[in-house]
Formats: structure tokens, C-alpha cells, sequence
């Protein structure tokens, strides 16, 4: 009889990074969609489901990514950006907000921008998940975390809202 594998245990994250981490699942889960339909695994020949995931990702970016980006560089950068040790990847992510934000499924084919969309945005996520939270965890006291995740859900709400005007 074969072995089990070793079941992983994950990390409980910060109660500051929640918010965070909950828009992280969203975003995955879109990636995932759209590398699928870039490589016709999902609605296979159906150019118009290319086109429905495209209106997927300007949604997901106006609504969720963009008051994202907002609390994490103007909240959680800020907090981190003191740590020498975080400068390097708070530079790659902030780097990688700017190319998602610029996003535009206009200027090559569908299919290609889908899956570098998802591409991206799955690798971003992953660097925050698996390095930038934890320096945070590691690095910030827990008041002074505390304060930060009231600071993010105070900014993605304002943002969100103005996102929904």
C-alpha cells in the first residue's frame, strides 16, 4: 500500500491580512479561468466565451483589483517599506500592479492576453501570499499590525466604494 502524502498544514495568516488574502482567492480563481479558456480548455471554439472572460477581467480589475492595489500600496507598502528586507519585493509587486492596471485585452490577440493576464496575476499573488505577507507577520509588531488592518479595511472600502459610483 502506497504512502499518504504529508497533509500541509497552512499558516493561519493575520487577522490584518484577511481582507487581503480573501480578494487573493478571488483573483486565483480568475487566473485560472482565463489561462483555461486562452487554451480552449474551457468553452473550446467559442470565441464569444474569450470575450465574456476578457469583460470578466476589466470587471475584476475595476471593482476588486484596482481598490486592492490602492490598500496594499497605500496601507500595507507604506508599513513595510521602512524594512530594508521588504524593499526589493514591494518594488517586483508594485512593478507588477503598474502591468495590471495596464492591462488591455485590445492590444494583442484574446487568447494571448488571457493567459498572460492569468498568468501574471497568478505569480503576483503567489509572491504576496508565499513572501510579503510573511515578512509582514514576521517584521510588524502586533499593534502596530492591528492598526494596518484597520488601515486596509478602511481603504478597500473607500475604494470599493468609489469603484461602485
Amino acid at each position: 500500500m502506497g504512502q499518504l502524502a504529508p497533509l500541509r498544514i497552512m499558516a493561519k495568516r493575520h487577522p490584518s491580512l484577511i481582507p487581503l488574502s480573501h480578494d487573493h482567492h478571488h483573483g486565483l480563481a480568475l487566473a485560472l479561468r482565463c489561462r483555461k479558456h486562452a487554451l480552449g480548455q474551457l468553452n473550446p471554439g467559442n470565441f464569444r466565451s474569450l470575450e465574456d472572460c476578457a469583460q470578466e477581467v476589466s470587471r475584476f480589475l475595476a471593482d476588486a483589483l484596482l481598490p486592492h492595489f490602492e490598500a496594499e500600496e497605500k496601507v500595507l507598502f507604506t508599513a513595510l517599506s521602512r524594512h530594508p528586507e521588504c524593499r526589493p519585493v514591494i518594488a517586483q509587486l508594485e512593478n507588477e500592479h503598474s502591468a495590471l492596471r495596464a492591462a488591455d485585452a485590445g492590444s494583442m490577440e484574446l487568447r494571448k492576453f488571457l493567459f498572460d493576464f492569468g498568468d501574471l496575476l497568478e505569480r503576483h499573488i503567489r509572491l504576496e501570499e508565499r513572501e510579503l505577507f510573511p515578512l509582514f507577520e514576521k517584521l510588524v509588531p502586533h499593534d502596530e499590525a492591528e492598526q494596518v488592518g484597520v488601515a486596509i479595511e478602511r481603504t478597500l472600502e473607500g475604494a470599493k466604494g468609489r469603484a461602485g459610483q
